[in-house]
């Protein structure tokens, strides 16, 4: 079973992630399909494209764009799964639907780590647009921005992921504006509940 152009992939493990583990016990965070923030980004490759060769291979762990999984209510209430559903518990996904693979960034694709704000004039636990990169891209090492550059990047291109119990944002080479010195009190911010993912 191949697709021409897409990746056929299924989820890791369930298609939403709106159950955290407390102190052992499961808390239901979220009980609308709607909501995008808690839909699974993590699938595993079942088929590879025939049109052509990737270095992803079947079996790989991959991220993907939360829409893939998604299930939204048509105007008459019906329940109904993405245009990407196949069958069963199988998805099409195109390459650039696939942000990660093997913890390895796709295409043009980056993640950053947001840092924490030091302004005491501001409620924002976060610096705005500011990160380390985590994960770089061919075209960012050739341009010298590797990860652990502070980065500056552009106003609502961001993603978030929780990627190894790390909250990063995902984002194109094409969003990353500037790279900047480091002042000596950079320090991630990762918040508590991202690590218990």
């Amino acid at each position: 079973m191949k697709s021409l152009y897409s990746f056929i992939i299924k989820p890791l493990s369930e298609r939403y992630e709106n159950v955290k583990k407390v102190e052992g016990k499961e808390l239901i965070i979220n009980s609308n399909i709607e909501d995008h923030r808690f839909v699974s980004k993590k699938a595993v490759v079942v088929s590879t494209p025939a049109a052509y060769t990737t270095k992803i291979n079947i079996g790989d762990e991959v991220y993907v764009h939360h829409n893939i999984f998604r299930r939204w209510y048509d105007m008459r209430g019906n329940e109904k799964n993405s245009a990407t559903f196949f069958k069963d518990d199988l998805y099409f996904a195109y390459p650039e639907q696939i942000y990660m693979y093997n913890l390895k960034s796709h295409l043009d694709y980056c993640f950053v780590a947001p840092i924490k704000n030091k302004s005491y004039l501001s409620t924002s636990k976060e610096q705005e647009h500011f990160g380390i990169l985590k994960y770089s891209n061919s075209a960012l090492e050739a341009a010298g921005i590797t990860p652990g550059t502070l980065v500056v990047f552009t106003p609502y291109s961001e993603f978030e992921f929780i990627i190894e119990g790390e909250r990063l944002y995902c984002m194109k080479s094409n969003d990353i504006a500037i790279t900047h010195e480091y002042e000596g009190h950079e320090e991630e911010y990762n918040p508590s509940w991202a690590q218990s993912s």
